[in-house]
């Protein structure tokens, strides 16, 4: 069942104006305006240079649906204004517990129609894995919302945020309410049915502090049992999610009655949390966990680091877009990211050669492209890109086993290949193998799924001086065949001594 969803389509006529963050509203294309007399397609059918549109503004624009999507957490209300009369038409989801993936798992919103959508489950930024598939009979059930149809009108047609804000303290009134009453069917649970569970996470890294850190942010989370980070690839169940507060307390309320296992993960850590024992949540029940504690990947101290782990690309360099193919709305916008064809500006960034970073000589926020993509070399022809990353060791520690941790934010039908200090080695020292369906690099979406991946490096891949990883994405059939990576770590042996030379 490859994607569930409502679709509410208004008139064309009135609906004119789209809403869906307070820094992302704007007046949107005609659906006529992407018929072929009036646009031209560009790489990927959804997207569409606006040529001869019905309001003149918007000419030589990008209009993509996908540019308009959000993470989950951050759907709660959504739609669109008529200013004759100043009226709203807005969507509101109160709970996530019935969508798939997670709070960062990206959905469509609101795209050219005028459509306003109401996404329960679907692949998009994350491929077939989110795609639930039954077989041999398999009995299954899921309540899907319900989600809030609101409705607003004000006194005049001067300012559309008037209208807007109404609609955010509706949706703060909707969540306040779930789960409703009002609906009959013995398959959605009423709060009194429902139970909660509480606790506080704290994280042990004694590479970084001897005191337990509070996971301060962390996002945790109820979903079906599984493995540690099983839930952003779970797609039949229900979840739900909190974020722990600057001491890493953390409350779940109104969970629905079954067996979960707890999962969290922090930013600033690499990894996934899991607790080792199933919750039984049964009508009522208050489960107090206590404190947990989570030890994220690690071997030794860290030698160097590019990036921030936060399962986002956000944080490298993002380029201007090419000016023939801008969305206004994110011209000097903090979602830069989400500009038509930015992997076209790597090649043009590094024509001859492919880039290279110098740990502490370069800066990941303008050095490090925000994706390892793909060169052009002709026309439908696509050649693979080697990234370089030099570090200097004094000593080497003959007798320990270095590590390195990658962590990837997104991968599309790519093999990422790890290479130390010999670029021709016929077999790599490390392979990712072909990973990844999730399409983020067209779909402007700086991350899909998360990947990480502990590499064991020997002492005699290494050399007491300058040292050169490379980093080759091979596969190269698409422009859009690549990986965005979250962070990358060097750790030394246990307890090594040894520290890059700046």
């Amino acid at each position: 069942m490859a994607e569930t969803r409502v679709a509410f389509k208004l008139r064309k006529d009135k609906f004119q104006y789209m809403a869906i963050a307070g820094d992302r509203q704007r007046f949107m294309p005609m659906p006529e305006d992407r018929m072929p007399n009036r646009s031209q397609k560009l790489a990927y059918p959804e997207a569409v240079l606006l040529t001869n549109p019905i309001n003149n503004e918007l000419k030589a624009e990008v209009d993509d649906k996908y540019q308009y999507s959000c993470e989950d957490k951050d759907i709660k209300v959504h739609g669109w204004i008529c200013f004759k009369p100043p009226v709203g038409f807005w969507q509101i989801t109160p709970s996530n517990e019935f969508r798939t993936g997670g709070p960062v798992k990206q959905e469509l919103t609101s795209h050219v129609g005028p459509t306003t959508l109401a996404m329960f489950m679907s692949a998009h930024y994350a491929g077939v894995d989110l795609v639930p598939k039954f077989r041999n009979g398999e009995y299954w059930k899921k309540v899907f919302g319900p989600v809030f149809i609101y409705l607003n009108s004000a006194m005049d047609d001067t300012d559309p945020r008037v209208l807007w804000e109404d609609a955010k303290l509706q949706a703060q009134t909707e969540m306040d309410s779930w789960p409703y009453q009002f609906p009959v069917s013995e398959d959605f649970q009423k709060s009194e049915q429902r139970g909660s569970v509480m606790g506080r996470l704290l994280v042990q890294d004694k590479y970084i502090n001897d005191d337990y850190l509070y996971a301060n942010a962390a996002f945790v989370g109820l979903a079906l049992p599984g493995e540690p980070g099983s839930w952003q690839r779970e797609c039949k169940g229900y979840q739900f999610w909190t974020m722990a507060d600057d001491e890493g307390n953390f409350s779940i309320h109104n969970v629905r009655t079954g067996d979960y296992n707890l999962y969290a993960w922090v930013p600033g850590f690499i990894g996934d949390y899991k607790l080792e024992i199933t919750l039984t949540i049964t009508s009522g029940s208050q489960i107090d966990l206590g404190d947990l504690i989570y030890e994220p990947p690690r071997d030794g101290p860290t030698l160097w680091e590019i990036g921030i782990p936060d399962r986002s690309a956000a944080e490298f360099f993002i380029p201007d877009p090419n000016p023939n193919f801008i969305n206004k709305l994110y011209v000097n916008h903090c979602d830069r990211f989400r500009q038509y064809g930015l992997w076209e500006r790597y090649a043009e960034l590094y024509p001859d050669s492919d880039l290279i970073y110098t740990i502490g000589v370069s800066d990941y926020t303008k050095d490090w492209f925000f994706a390892h993509v793909t060169r052009k070399a002709g026309d439908n022809c696509h050649q693979p890109t080697t990234w370089q990353i030099k570090f200097h060791l004094d000593t080497i520690d003959k007798t320990g086993m270095y590590k390195l941790r990658v962590a990837l934010a997104s991968a599309t039908l790519s093999e990422l290949q790890v290479r130390f200090n010999n670029p021709t080695l016929n077999r790599p020292h490390f392979t990712t193998k072909l990973i990844g369906r999730d399409n983020s690099i067209a779909r402007h979406g700086i991350h899909g799924l998360y990947w990480l991946f502990h590499v064991d490096v020997h002492s005699s891949w290494l050399v007491a001086g300058d040292n050169t990883i490379y980093l080759t994405q091979t596969r190269c059939q698409s422009p859009f065949q690549g990986i965005m990576y979250d962070y990358i770590r060097m750790e030394g042996p246990p307890c090594q001594q040894n520290r890059v030379t700046h």
